[in-house]
């Protein structure tokens, strides 16, 4: 039995949760001024800052005049800070957005004195597969954790390895965070309980000294602390205070047996909470949204504009940042915290977005104000299709796109809009009032073409590119002015648009690049064309045709879909595999909370619908539609005891729209409802040919196996509920993703569950029937039973016999969830179209390409940073092409490792899951 004790002071601090963020600031600066001051009055006080740099930005935001102080102690090394700038929901966010995390926290620490170099970890709610080789990969060599180690580990401490062979020493702290406050209740038995603790604990801690870790949340510790301890280890124990980057350095052996690999999600040792997976779906989808946006944003900044952006990208990702925080994008806070949590990754988006457009507006400028620009975001050559409006074109003529280089292609018309916008009658008198709509040349949100004044007559012709001469409001003023004296009486005044009509065009777009195009009429000829000839980025979409439907079947010579009789589809793939019954809807009671489901003793699950109807949306080429609505009869909520589903019911209408386009090789589906019941969950079923025992999911540089079941053995039931980012997997069924969602393997492996809601009214309950204790106080929050919110979803379905790796998944999940950027150009109507313009390509299968920014070194100058992650279990060879002369290879803090010569062109080697850094120059 170890003799001897090593105490860590820390708080940790939960920026916001069941209070909002500046009401749990007003307690953290109380709580770091004890801090400093214990620290400063006392030599031998350490102090670990909970491993993030948002507690001391918001502390130092509120206490400008002591970031000296602050500096000092981290220079004395009393006072450890970093590496994170949040400890955040590791599942809920991208992996790119873990690195950001990394990089800016580390940089934040650096401007004090420098980060403590431990991937310190201790409360999130499990941990990706990929964190061994983000930390590992950024020089970090140890980490400290608790939720989610496996039952293999029998000591405090194992080698954490990633799929890519990474590893890092990691610290378990298998008590919790907290563990050393038993400990302290009583100061002056110290000695005595630390020595019931030890012998508690002797198996896990060999020779090695105890981890005492003196904190829990949101809690300074107490200023008598290294009092206590000096005194009780007078009574023949040694003691000693440290930060948690002195225990590991200087306290514990390098060389540990046990080894785990992969990802951490066993509830063997503590709650890891899945439920928070599936909770408050909008905080989920905004986070994707934000994310997407400021990616995108970096990329156009990066690549097609002379602008540096940087300070807005990086106010972006700090609110992203911000919002990844465990109790955050989780949901599981109040309902104004997560009020606060939406408008922030709102406000990332708007930011991100205001760059991206900004971007664009240079190269817009080269194309006529009659056609479009198209911006592709992923850096392989791909034809999308997009909707503009457009005029609608005249009898006897059809719509063409015109590209470029002189190509012409077919458009599809999808609406047309009328054309009077408004018909009224009134006195002269009055016709000055109508003249005060008009803001230089704009209304009704159009540019006036020309007008037609007669006696008794005004007409306004409206467009959205004025083909007509220039407009002079002040002699229009004067002219009706004039008319209305000369002719008296009742007027009548029409504001007609050209008609107008949304149409869908096909864009060949190069890598990373640009391309325009223009949509005008022609006439009609004797036979249209009966196909349409794709180009996509896909081995597996090679064949061409049209998009087309019927009045229960869409296909596009890749995929087929049939509406069955009771509105679930049937879905066939190119290579002759089916899936049966997609899309079945089940609805059931949820008498859980924030953090974990929990049906009722007596549930009732939903599954059939009363009412179904089959409406065609569009029947072709580029796309076809169906829309599938079911109406279901659904419990308002539970009943008083919360163990059965109330008898009332309510009839919810659920619309499916179902889309194929032309060359794509999934079916697009998405799924909205007007939510009028609590206390529930709803899932998407995907029936599978023959039970599978596994399931892949993918997500944060890796892509995941797993099983039927989860490990349990602490006080949470392992319910085999499991994260996705992108998408998801089992035997021939792949489901692109929009956002992260939780899914499940049900039926002993014959069908994949997709969470589409999950509806609760409070934080946490204090009897749960999945979970022992409660995972916080029983806060009602009637915000997360999302009444009265029309629930979206939308995803994707790729039916291959090969699973996702012969269906090409992480290309096609990219381009899912990466539209092209649209705008319309702003130089002179009726100018040439600019050729297209190409910018980074990468080329490699199962490549993903999570990062393309610009980046500043006082030294090398600038480049554009390309973040490249091979998601396979294999090497893949990559080829990166473009405008450069020179590569430096990076760690993931952007520090040089090595630099080579590239003319436009660099080959790398990536090793199976490896993240490889490379900046371009």
């Amino acid at each position: 039995m170890s003799n001897s004790a090593v105490f860590v002071p820390h708080f940790h601090w939960d920026r916001e949760w069941y209070e909002p963020f500046q009401v749990f600031r007003h307690r953290l600066v109380t709580a770091l001024d004890t801090v400093l001051a214990t620290a400063e009055a006392n030599p031998d006080f350490r102090f670990t800052v909970d491993g993030q740099m948002a507690a001391v930005e918001d502390y130092l935001e509120m206490r400008p005049e002591n970031r000296d102080r602050v500096a000092a102690l981290v220079g004395e090394g009393r006072l450890a800070i970093g590496p994170w700038l949040i400890l955040l929901d590791e599942f809920l966010c991208s992996g790119e957005t873990i690195v950001r995390n990394l990089r800016m926290g580390w940089a934040a620490a650096a401007r004090l004195g420098g980060a403590m170099p431990i991937g310190y970890l201790p409360d999130m709610f499990g941990h990706v597969a990929q964190m061994p080789q983000i930390l590992a990969r950024a020089g970090i060599e140890h980490a400290a954790l608790w939720r989610g180690v496996p039952g293999s580990v029998e000591g405090h401490a194992f080698r954490w390895r990633a799929p890519d062979g990474s590893e890092v020493r990691t610290e378990f702290l298998f008590d919790g965070y907290d563990n050393g406050l038993d400990v302290l209740l009583v100061p002056d038995r110290i000695g005595r309980a630390l020595g019931d603790y030890a012998e508690m604990t002797a198996g896990r801690w060999g020779t090695d000294p105890v981890l005492a870790m003196a904190g829990t949340d949101h809690n300074a510790p107490d200023p008598h602390l290294a009092a206590w301890l000096r005194q009780a280890s007078g009574e023949g124990r040694a003691i000693t205070m440290a930060t948690l980057d002195e225990y590991l350095r200087e306290h514990v052996r390098d060389e540990v047996p046990a080894v785990v690999t992969g990802e951490l999600r066993s509830h063997v040792r503590g709650n890891i909470l899945p439920g928070v997976l599936s909770v408050r779906l909008g905080l989920k989808q905004r986070m994707a949204v934000a994310e997407r946006t400021v990616d995108h944003a970096e990329r156009m900044n990066a690549l097609w504009s002379r602008r540096d952006d940087s300070p807005f990208l990086t106010l972006a990702w700090h609110k992203i940042i911000e919002s990844t925080a465990h109790d955050s994008v989780v949901g599981s806070g109040t309902d104004e915290t997560c009020d606060q949590v939406a408008a922030r990754l709102a406000e990332a988006a708007q930011t991100a977005r205001a760059v991206r457009d900004t971007a664009l507006t240079e190269p817009a400028g080269l194309v006529p104000s009659d056609g479009h620009l198209v911006a592709n975001p992923l850096p392989f050559e791909r034809t999308a299709l997009v909707e503009v409006d457009v005029a609608a074109p005249p009898a006897g003529t059809r719509l063409v796109a015109t590209a470029a280089d002189g190509s012409a292609h077919p458009v599809q018309l999808v609406s047309e809009a009328p054309t009077v916008l408004s018909d009224e009658r009134m006195d002269a008198s009055q016709l000055e009032r109508v003249l005060r709509r008009i803001h230089r040349r704009e209304l009704f949100g159009r540019l006036i073409d020309h007008y037609d004044l007669s006696p008794g007559s005004l007409a306004f012709h409206l467009a959205e590119v004025p083909s007509g001469g220039p407009f002079d409001l002040l002699i229009l003023r004067k002219e009706v002015a004039a008319a209305a004296a000369a002719h008296p009486g009742e007027w009548r005044v029409l504001t007609l648009e050209e008609a107008r009509a949304t149409a869908l065009v096909p864009v060949r777009v190069p890598a990373s690049g640009l391309a325009s195009f223009r949509v005008e009429p022609r006439e009609t000829p004797a036979a249209a064309p009966a196909s349409y000839t794709p180009s996509t980025t896909t081995a597996t979409a090679t064949a061409t045709g049209t998009a087309t439907a019927t009045d229960r079947t869409l296909s596009n010579g890749l995929v087929e879909v049939t509406v069955g009789a009771d509105g679930t589809l049937d879905i066939a793939g190119a290579d002759g595999t089916v899936l049966r019954g997609v899309g079945r809807l089940v609805d059931g009671g949820d008498r859980g909370d924030s953090y974990n489901y929990a049906p009722p003793a007596h549930d009732v699950l939903v599954q059939d619908p009363a009412e179904i109807t089959v409406d065609v949306v569009e029947d072709g080429p580029l796309r076809s539609r169906l829309r599938v609505t079911r109406v279901y009869a659904w419990p308002v909520a539970l009943s008083g005891d919360r163990d059965l589903r109330d008898g009332r019911t309510v009839p919810t209408p659920v619309e499916t729209l179902v889309e194929v386009r032309a060359g794509e090789p999934f079916v697009r589906v998405s799924t909205s409802f007007l939510n009028q019941s609590a206390d529930h969950r709803l899932r998407f079923h995907v029936p599978l040919p023959e039970p599978v025992t596994t399931s892949s999911s993918a997500g944060q540089f890796a892509v995941t196996e797993r099983g039927l079941t989860a490990e349990g053995g602490w006080g949470e039931y392992p319910l085999p509920t499991f994260p996705a980012s992108t998408f998801v997997s089992a035997g021939p069924a792949t489901v692109l993703l929009d956002h992260s969602s939780e899914y499940e393997l049900v039926g002993d492996g014959s069908e994949l569950a997709i969470t589409l809601l999950r509806a609760i009214g409070s934080i946490s309950v204090n009897i749960h029937p999945l979970r022992d204790e409660p995972a916080a106080s029983e806060i009602p929050v009637p915000g997360a039973q999302d009444l009265g919110m029309r629930v979206e979803n939308r995803f994707a379905v790729v039916p291959s016999a090969t699973g996702w790796r012969g269906a090409d998944a992480v290309a096609l999940a990219e381009e899912f969830r990466g539209d092209v950027l649209v705008t319309r150009g702003t130089g002179p109507a009726g100018g040439q179209l600019p050729p297209d313009a190409a910018g980074l390509r990468v080329d490699g299968q199962d490549v993903l390409v999570s990062s393309i920014r610009r980046v500043t070194d006082d030294e090398f100058g600038n480049g554009t940073e390309v973040r490249l992650t091979a998601m396979r279990d294999s090497a893949v060879a990559v080829r990166v092409t473009g405008a450069f002369s020179e590569a430096t290879t990076v760690d993931l803090l952007g520090r040089p490792l090595s630099r080579t010569e590239a003319a436009n062109e660099l080959e790398l080697a990536l090793g199976a899951w490896e993240i490889r850094t490379v900046v371009l120059r």
